[in-house]
């Protein structure tokens, strides 16, 4: 048997799943609010930022994993599906009436491994008008064929799964060739700033998930969690391990978040 992290804890591979399971059902119903406080709401900026780099036009296929309450699904749903009222142009004559995930006029799937997040998520897409499928399943076995999506996202899930290589190399194995990958996540701060977002990470951090959500521990693991993910240069190179070329990233918020562009030929 093969020990990982969980957090700053070593646990059992086998025991991960069902460790990070029980964190995201536990703050599943304030996991919105929580991203708003503990981000001060610069995560919506980030999310917007990655779907300008997504490239993602009218009618073509996109995939997001550890999707959650749906965030990037919903604004991917604006680009991709014509009848949702997006902007992007291209839309055409759409003869589509609603706003369904699948079909011609292009699909939007959102996936999850935990199904409290990815409950609360369907609901508020088919809330906001978009009936888009909603899959409960591991990114290291996705139900998908190879060379399907045009766009693969994961935003703030990576760093909880167990076996980062494989789940980006089954993301490269459904991105069709010319399409890409985005992966926004928390990554290595700015050296000057690691004094300050430690002390805010370890200490307010924890607290306000106590005060919102009931829940110090979940928040304690965040910050835990995001310490033992790759930084940005190593992510890098995991990502093109995986399959993908000129691999790029992008640093937010002085390194606190960074998003990762791959693309398959």
């Amino acid at each position: 048997m093969t020990d990982t992290h969980f957090g700053y804890q070593t646990v059992r591979e086998e025991e991960k799943a069902a460790k990070v399971r029980e964190v995201f059902s536990s703050v599943a119903q304030k996991y919105d609010v929580m991203n708003d406080l503990m981000s001060l709401g610069l995560h919506r900026a980030w999310k917007a930022f990655a779907i300008a780099q997504s490239g993602v036009r009218p009618g073509q296929r996109v995939l997001d994993v550890a999707g959650g309450t749906g965030d990037l699904a919903r604004a991917l749903a604006k680009r991709v599906l014509p009848a949702s009222g997006g902007d992007n142009g291209g839309g055409g004559s759409g003869d589509r009436t609603d706003n369904s995930g699948s079909g011609n006029s292009g699909q939007v799937w959102l996936t999850d491994i935990n199904g409290a997040m990815l409950g609360v998520g369907r609901d508020r897409l088919l809330d906001q008008g978009f009936a888009v499928p909603a899959i409960q399943c591991d990114a290291e076995k996705l139900p998908f064929p190879a060379n399907y999506f045009d766009l693969v996202t994961v935003a703030f899930g990576l760093r909880n799964m167990t076996h980062k290589e494989t789940a980006l190399a089954e993301m490269c194995r459904v991105i069709r060739p010319g399409g890409r990958l985005l992966v926004l996540e928390f990554s290595k701060v700015w050296a000057p700033l690691k004094g300050p977002y430690d002390l805010y990470s370890f200490n307010l951090l924890p607290w306000l998930g106590k005060k919102v959500a009931d829940d110090d521990a979940s928040y304690r693991y965040l910050a835990e969690s995001i310490r033992m993910h790759p930084d940005q240069d190593t992510l890098k190179d995991m990502i093109a391990g995986a399959g993908f070329d000129r691999v790029d990233y992008f640093n937010l918020a002085a390194g606190v978040v960074a998003l990762h562009r791959g693309f398959k030929y």
